[in-house]
């Protein structure tokens, strides 16, 4: 009769410790928390009115809002800002965007893609690709090196980076580099008209 083979004791408890090791490795990577950084809320046809003293004062409408954790807001199908007199009743500015982002901790719109500022009383406006409202400033900007075109009923200036207050009735261009007379007789611009959905 052939006696038992005997295994060694540290191959038993080797092996033992591996296996303890392998199973807590695999509980790790199940217990592992997903850090998502989409959004948390999505809402559609977007509304959203900022008043001051009892008086509407600025606007904005969207397709498409995402919220996130942070407070930052996208609007990936595009976004609207209109601002109002004094008196909350009349359209003074417009500011349009194919796609926007709002960073709560600046307190900063970002627009991009067919940006266009209108203020409406004086008939002009700006377009450019991109452009910035600054929240705390009052004031709308754009990059040194963006190009923009400011159209008024009397001429056509172009040139690189802009700067101007919130109701679009003051800007300086910060590099010129064209200034075009509209001659009289000679079809102008079309007319800036406000929205047709005036303040609530």
């Amino acid at each position: 009769m052939k006696s038992a083979e005997c295994i060694p004791g540290w191959l038993v408890l080797g092996t033992a410790a591996l296996l303890a090791t392998g199973c807590h490795k695999a509980d790790e990577v199940v217990a592992k928390p997903i850090d998502y950084q989409g959004p948390t809320i999505e809402t559609r046809n977007v509304l959203m009115l900022v008043s001051d003293s009892a008086r509407l004062r600025v606007r904005l409408t969207a397709p498409l809002e995402q919220s996130f954790e942070s407070g930052d807001r996208l609007y990936p199908e595009g976004v609207q800002l209109t601002f109002m007199d004094e008196a909350g009743k009349t359209v003074v500015n417009t500011i349009t965007g194919k796609y926007g982002r709002y960073q709560r901790n600046q307190g900063l719109y970002s627009m991009r893609g067919d940006v266009r500022v209108t203020n409406v009383p004086k008939q002009q406006r700006m377009n450019s690709e991109e452009a910035f409202y600054d929240q705390n400033k009052a004031s709308i900007y754009t990059k040194p090196e963006t190009e923009i075109k400011v159209t008024t009923p009397t001429e056509v200036l172009t040139g690189r980076g802009l700067t101007a207050n919130q109701d679009f009735s003051r800007y300086r261009i910060l590099t010129p580099t064209g200034v075009f007379t509209m001659q009289e007789g000679a079809p102008a611009a079309a007319p800036v008209a406000p929205p047709t959905d005036t303040a609530p």
